[in-house]
């Protein structure tokens, strides 16, 4: 803003702020006369709807005022501000309107978490107004070393709290730490072992396994240690390991076994968490946890906050990576650790370990919300003339090792299909239909919209190459003569039947109409407004469907300027049901690459969604009583779930859509009443799932599904419960 006189003190800052991408980062920046400072600024949250109602203490002599907003790329408008002083009576009032409502919003563990409380409103308003500020829709996230400091490092209590914990272990889980050593980074043995020094739980063993095959002074660093390493060179591994798998498969149950590179260091609490996690699920065979990875200077960075278990997801990249501990009588099982795994990382491992205990719905797999582990490991050196790098190097998570390790897998499984690299570390399975594919009926509810219409069947019957389909287009009391001309051309295509529904529009209700004259065994819902991009998008969709187990699949749309607009669907997070990946370039690969590989998630939108006939019948397709036109297809997909089924989300099939286009916003005093009404019914009938989507960490902002970090993580602490 120009130059001129800016109250100072207390003032109002008013307007709106509507964004559309994937940052939500707003700061009011002002100069004093010597320029703009990186540390002279207010943050401004604001609501879901981009309403700023901020309270700020400007400093006088303001000269310029500038709004800093969205670091990544996108749109946004900016509206209606404006700044007004505001009197003591007033500023306490709208602060107390703020923290109120707050405290009662939110669980007694989240305003704990953060101090939020009645207490400390009467004796810090001013402090308590900026921590409700942070929980609002659209508030920055808290930078990566903010929020360690905040929520992660431990205290002396929690130190003191932990072992009191470990004492009453009903069993002590003993680990086996196999670090992976070779001479590309000097100091990095020492760095790991150290963590383990610090360790609060102090049931494991530690070999280093030594990719060198002459005296590379790794014996050095080792001779301060309090406490035993075995070293095994090289040439002596494969007898080594060969010796320790049948000591696993003799073993006791309580043995558990993780694989590191040297370098990287672990939590102080990480092998106690491991250990809780173990007693607290006998049945798990794997334990993994979040992870982030260390600088040059040894600073934190780049955090993964993992989702729970997904089989699609571990085919599609290695997101659980080097934070993994396995059971040891499952290992030996799955045929042991190999020399493989020295050299080239734990995929393979964890694939075999997949083929042992099968897919997570025994609970056979567990998620660690917490980061137990930095990731340090040395990068991997140049190649030798020729390409190799030779065995004294390991080739960690090498490409090319993997989609063998999956193919592999595959194999074993039974899985026809073939796999392709996306990107550096993810996959596509190409899922081999049989030889006549399951006939899918697509059902497109449709008013009018001429152009819609014309350009979604149109994209349909020109480019989908699926061979075996039809398209059901149900008439919704369309009046457009443009309309109407084209579905009666369009209804003497052998492909294409026309079904009239002439009552009030309900999407339920037209769809589930639509299936019950579905021939094909696969039904696809569509809405009018898309359009197809990739040809193959058909065939992608069917073949996650035709895996063991899985009920609904869900496709990657675009708004019509290439961003995303699905990518999955997160319940309970900034609201209902929201998009993930929303506001994404085409090809930004996301947070975790997660926005280009194939997942499971809880919900997918029904735009476009492809699912069984018989399912959608048994669970009685979607409610046409108590959602009539939002939020059905959410409560189909966790319905699906909850019959035991996943539901499945891939990026590789793609398709345009005009969002809402045809039937418009719900605007109207009628149209908001109804979506109040379906709102509200969601809550009830889900509440239990809003509190945590597994597949969407709860370190991350539950205010908004943008993978931000969260201003109050819901994490429990396990050492602060009574076990």
């Amino acid at each position: 803003m120009k130059e001129g006189r800016f109250p100072s003190g207390w003032v109002l800052l008013q307007g709106s702020l509507i964004r559309r991408g994937g940052d939500y980062d707003a700061r009011l920046c002002y100069d004093l006369g010597v320029g703009f400072k990186d540390d002279q600024y207010f943050e401004i949250p604001s609501s879901s709807k981009g309403v700023i109602n901020e309270l700020l203490p400007l400093p006088a002599n303001i000269k310029h005022i500038k709004f800093l907003l969205m670091g990544t790329a996108g749109e946004f408008e900016l509206c209606q501000l404006s700044i007004a002083k505001v009197g003591a009576l007033e500023r306490i009032w709208r602060m107390v309107r703020r923290v109120v409502p707050m405290i009662f919003l939110h669980s007694r563990q989240k305003r704990k978490l953060i101090k939020l409380t009645f207490f400390r409103m009467l004796v810090d308003l001013q402090g308590t107004y900026k921590i409700a500020g942070k929980l609002r829709a659209h508030a920055a996230a808290p930078p990566y070393q903010n929020w360690i400091e905040q929520f992660d490092e431990l205290t002396a209590d929690d130190r003191t709290q932990i072992n009191k914990h470990i004492t009453r272990f009903a069993n002590t889980p003993h680990f086996h730490l196999l670090i992976m050593a070779d001479d590309t980074a000097s100091g990095a043995v020492q760095k790991t072992l150290d963590s383990l020094n610090g360790q609060l739980y102090r049931h494991f063993t530690c070999v280093l396994l030594d990719m060198t095959a002459r005296d590379s002074g790794l014996i050095t660093e080792m001779q301060d240690m309090a406490w035993e390493v075995t070293r095994v060179a090289q040439p002596r591994q494969a007898a080594w390991l060969e010796q320790f798998n049948t000591e696993l498969a003799d073993g006791k149950a309580h043995e558990w076994v993780l694989l590191v590179r040297a370098g990287d260091v672990f939590a102080p609490h990480a092998l106690y968490r491991f250990a809780r996690e173990a007693l607290a699920k006998p049945e798990a065979a794997v334990l993994y946890s979040d992870d982030d990875e260390l600088d040059g200077n040894g600073q934190r960075r780049l955090h993964r906050f993992k989702p729970d278990w997904s089989l699609t997801h571990l085919r599609s990249t290695n997101f659980p990576g080097d934070a993994v501990a396995l059971r040891g009588g499952e290992v030996a099982k799955a045929g042991g650790v190999g020399v493989d795994c020295c050299r080239y990382g734990t995929y393979d491992l964890l694939l075999r370990m997949v083929d042992v205990v099968g897919d997570a719905g025994t609970g056979r797999v567990a998620h660690i919300p917490a980061v137990l582990l930095h990731r340090g490991g040395a990068p991997l050196p140049d190649p030798l003339p020729g390409g190799e790098r030779g065995l004294e190097h390991m080739e960690w998570n090498d490409p090319q090792w993997c989609v063998e390790a999956l193919r592999a897998h595959l194999a074993r499984n039974g899985v026809k299909g073939d796999v392709v690299e996306t990107l550096p570390g993810c996959w596509r399975v190409r899922y081999e239909l049989p030889d006549v594919p399951p006939l899918v009926s697509i059902v497109v509810p449709t008013r009018d919209a001429f152009e819609l219409i014309r350009q979604c069947v149109g994209s349909l019957l020109d480019k989908t190459t699926y061979p075996r389909f039809e398209i059901l287009v149900v008439d919704n009391q369309s009046a457009d003569a443009d309309a109407l001309a084209y579905l009666e051309r369009i209804a003497g295509h052998q492909r294409v039947r026309v079904l009239r529904y002439d009552l009030p529009f309900n999407y339920s209700a037209m769809n589930n109409m639509a299936v019950r004259e579905a021939r094909g065994e696969v039904v696809c819902l569509l809405n009018n407004d898309t359009e197809v991009i990739s040809p193959d998008w058909l065939e992608e969709m069917v073949g996650h469907l035709l895996q063991p187990g899985v009920g609904v699949v869900g496709a990657k749309l675009y708004f019509p300027n290439g961003q995303v607009q699905h990518g999955g669907d997160l319940v309970g997070v900034g609201g209902v049901a929201n998009h993930a990946h929303a506001f994404l370039q085409r090809h930004d690969p996301g947070y975790c690459n997660r926005a280009m590989v194939a997942q499971e998630f809880s919900a997918v939108t029904g735009a476009c969604l492809v699912t069984w006939k018989e399912i959608y019948q048994r669970l009685g397709g979607l409610d046409e009583q108590h959602l009539k036109v939002a939020f059905n297809d959410v409560d189909y997909c966790l319905r699906v779930r909850e019959a035991g089924y996943r539901v499945m989300w891939t990026p590789h099939a793609e398709l345009y859509h005009h969002e809402s286009v045809s039937r418009g916003k719900d605007c109207s005093p009628e149209k908001k009443k109804r979506a109040k009404r379906e709102v509200a019914y969601v809550r009830k009938r889900w509440k239990h799932v809003m509190r945590h989507d597994p597949f969407y960490n709860p370190n991350l902002s539950h205010e908004r599904p943008d993978f931000s970090l969260s201003n109050a993580p819901m994490v429990r602490k396990p050492w602060e419960s009574r076990e």
